[in-house]
């Protein structure tokens, strides 16, 4: 009988070498594939906490299938990054705030690799996300990750159920800690390489440098509080994100944010942090993972999340129709911008995800 066989995504990381390492030992055909994003560092440049595609990276996933015996292919994506990196410009020229991340997963890693575990006949794909999958009576569900500091469900929440179904992701059961323990027990090479924090295709770590070489930064305009006044004036509307504190070309006795941007005349309104308070807001193409939710119905006492960091605020969520929901928060949430990513929970199951579209603020101002 032959053995299931599963492509694992080698970011070069020690998640997704554990990930590997752990499928082998349960007896899985094990593939490994490292995606090239055709990003390249300015010359000069330092090695940094890049992201998951860098040169090094791939030096670092070649390594690991080495030691462990697998295939491997460094696989060249950069036409598919290259429409992340567009959305990712766009999103800012529209005054919103992306999220990278969470599209290439979407797009990329559990989109275009997909095509590429069928040509291989693979039977699961896997990578190093700290999040669970699990079969209900309903189908797929998709859980938390058991260690909490470093549970990345929310960045999944795109995923469509039938690929969910194939999904392993062997580490989401372990703490990070233990991750890294089996990674040095093995002789993993990656056993201790920091985890990676910055966005993979800005190798400065400012995005700004991604929009200039795209373009520019967007229309000039003023910053302005909600009583009218001019505060500053500024190069280019993209340059700034909702909740923005530093950078914003004034001083002020109080800490102030970025509560608005307008992409047609460039106008960036700032406020306190009071003013940045979000009540609710509306959320597009909403999918859910192995329940039903109809028009009209509603979940009360869930847990939203829409960042990357781990945790979330209690809210009342209404399905309004389709594709829409409505968000209403118990408490004022911080900063909720158009553009990102919004994830449901009841406990540590995710049940449904979309794209914030509208949000409203405390201080009575529609975003």
């Amino acid at each position: 009988m032959s053995k299931p066989r599963v492509l694992v995504a080698l970011s070069g990381g020690v998640d997704s070498s554990v990930s590997a390492l752990l499928l082998q030992q349960r007896g899985y055909d094990v593939i490994g594939v490292f995606l090239r994003n055709g990003v390249e560092k300015p010359a000069g440049m330092k090695p940094s906490k890049q992201g998951c595609c860098s040169v090094e990276d791939s030096r670092d996933a070649a390594l690991v299938a080495d030691k462990l015996g697998i295939p491997y292919h460094a696989v060249d994506m950069e036409v598919e990054f290259a429409g992340i990196m567009d959305y990712f410009v766009e999103a800012y020229l529209k005054g919103q705030t992306p999220n990278p991340c969470i599209r290439c997963n979407r797009d990329i890693k559990f989109g275009a690799l997909w095509k590429m575990a069928d040509s291989l006949g693979a039977d699961f794909l896997a990578t190093g996300h700290y999040a669970q999958v699990a079969i209900g009576e309903n189908g797929p569900e998709l859980h938390r990750g058991l260690d909490p500091k470093k549970d990345q469900s929310y960045v999944l929440f795109p995923l469509p159920e039938e690929r969910l179904a194939r999904t392993l992701l062997p580490v989401g059961a372990l703490q990070k800690s233990a991750t890294r323990a089996i990674a040095e027990e093995a002789g993993l090479p990656v056993f201790g390489k920091p985890d990676s924090v910055e966005i993979c295709f800005v190798p400065s770590g400012d995005y700004r440098d991604l929009l200039r070489s795209r373009g520019g930064l967007g229309i000039p305009g003023r910053v302005v509080d909600q009583s009218g006044k001019v505060l500053a004036q500024h190069k280019g509307h993209a340059g700034f994100t909702r909740g923005q504190r530093r950078g914003l070309g004034f001083a002020s006795t109080e800490a102030m944010y970025v509560l608005n941007i307008n992409p047609d005349n460039g106008d960036v309104l700032v406020g306190t942090r009071t003013e940045t308070g979000c009540t609710g807001a509306i959320v597009d193409a909403f999918h859910t993972f192995g329940c039903s939710f109809a028009p009209g119905e509603a979940w009360e006492n869930v847990n939203v999340q829409f960042r990357s960091t781990p945790g979330g605020i209690p809210a009342d969520v209404k399905r309004l129709d389709k594709d829409k929901i409505q968000v209403s928060f118990h408490r004022q949430a911080a900063s909720v911008n158009p553009g990102q990513g919004l994830a449901v929970y009841r406990g540590d199951r995710l049940l449904g995800g979309g794209w914030v579209s509208e949000t409203q603020l405390t201080s009575n101002l529609t975003v």
